[in-house]
């Protein structure tokens, strides 16, 4: 497959390399870097030294940092673990992070970088579909605390960003599933070609192996891309949403993960985020049946979930009001008024937003 360099123009100019077999391109993305810090999960060791050893025959001095899967890396304990280790080695702002793994893993070690001595380079080499293209692109990077969701953060440009499309194969099915919410995500809001390449095979869709993925991984980083170029620190003015078009079906979405104690996957609760705002578009006579029927159907043909169970409507809410986009005790949302029309929709009746989680409960 032919390598794809998408270029990101924010608070500086990197490209995300989209291709096959990309691990060899990291040392001359390192360049002029004396240490580097590979950040990487524990399924993720071999790769890592693979990627150590790559490294220092190019001349760099390598720290590898194992952190915890998931969710859980991202806590104050495993950010100050970094620092310690950091320190311990001699790190200076000559030096540089790799974050190697999922979304969690490059969240991480984006806000080790961003404020490791205020601010070190880092490469992200995402290995899931949902890092891929959402997560390890743009420039946020943070942790999560006992209020929410990535609470605790920074904006921090990469210096680049690689998609090796291989990493994606060893992946469990439902992970690579999962990342898929995200896909569908940007096609409903900016893109809907993505939504037909779907629904035309969702399982080519879905192929780790397969072109249709190149393509979707593509798209998606395009649309990333071209949003971050307008407004890196989503900064909103007046009506127009810029970066906060990104946030589409995640206000409902986090609540659900936070509400889970972070052991769903985050495209899985993206899924049901997606289906909640749908719901609430209709109910708000925003948006007509077929289109709000088309988030279930599509997001359903991939084997993502669709639905929530009742009966936690009280701490949903709590968690939406404890979302980082609400401004005060209002909440605020992006919604469709057709498929590639997202606007914003500040404090909803609170009466729809039940509704709307009424009609996607089951048990």
């Amino acid at each position: 497959m032919n390598e794809l360099r998408i270029a990101i123009r924010a608070e500086h100019e990197y490209d995300v390399i989209i291709g096959r077999g990309l691990l060899g391109a990291l040392p001359a993305l390192l360049e002029g870097s004396g240490r580097v810090a590979i950040v990487h999960a524990p399924p993720l060791a071999r790769t890592a030294l693979t990627m150590r050893d790559a490294l220092e025959q190019a001349g760099h001095s390598v720290l590898l940092i194992g952190v915890p899967d998931a969710e859980d890396a991202k806590t104050a304990l495993v950010l100050q673990d970094c620092w310690d280790r950091l320190g311990a080695a001699g790190f200076t702002r000559n030096d540089a992070i790799v974050g190697l793994g999922g979304g969690a893993t490059t969240d991480l070690a984006g806000f080790v970088a961003a404020t490791w001595l205020r601010g070190v380079r880092v490469v992200q080499v995402p290995t899931t579909l949902l890092a891929m293209v959402d997560a390890a692109v743009g420039g946020k990077t943070g942790i999560n605390t006992a209020a929410g969701k990535n609470l605790v953060g920074a904006f921090h440009s990469a210096s680049g960003v690689l998609c090796d499309l291989d990493l994606l194969g060893s992946l469990e099915p439902a992970e690579l599933v999962a990342g898929m919410a995200e896909v569908v995500k940007v096609g409903l809001t900016s893109d809907p070609e993505i939504l037909r390449l779907i629904q035309v095979d969702p399982g080519a869709a879905a192929d780790p192996q397969g072109e249709v993925l190149q393509e979707l991984v593509r798209r998606a980083v395009q649309v990333k891309a071209d949003v971050v170029g307008g407004d890196f620190r989503e900064v909103r003015s007046g009506a127009a949403l810029g970066r906060e078009v990104l946030n589409y079906g995640h206000t409902f979405g986090h609540a659900v993960e936070r509400l889970e104690h972070y052991r769903w996957r985050h495209g899985a609760a993206i899924s049901v985020g997606l289906c909640f705002v749908a719901e609430l578009a209709r109910l708000g006579g925003r948006l007509n049946d077929a289109d709000a029927d088309l988030h279930q159907e599509i997001l359903g043909s991939l084997g993502l979930p669709t639905t929530y169970a009742p009966g936690h409507w009280a701490a949903l809410l709590d968690g939406m009001q404890h979302d980082k986009k609400t401004r005060g005790s209002v909440i605020r949302f992006v919604v469709l008024e057709g498929i590639g029309q997202p606007v914003a929709w500040d404090g909803p009746d609170p009466a729809l937003l039940e509704a709307a989680y009424a009609a996607i409960s089951r048990s």
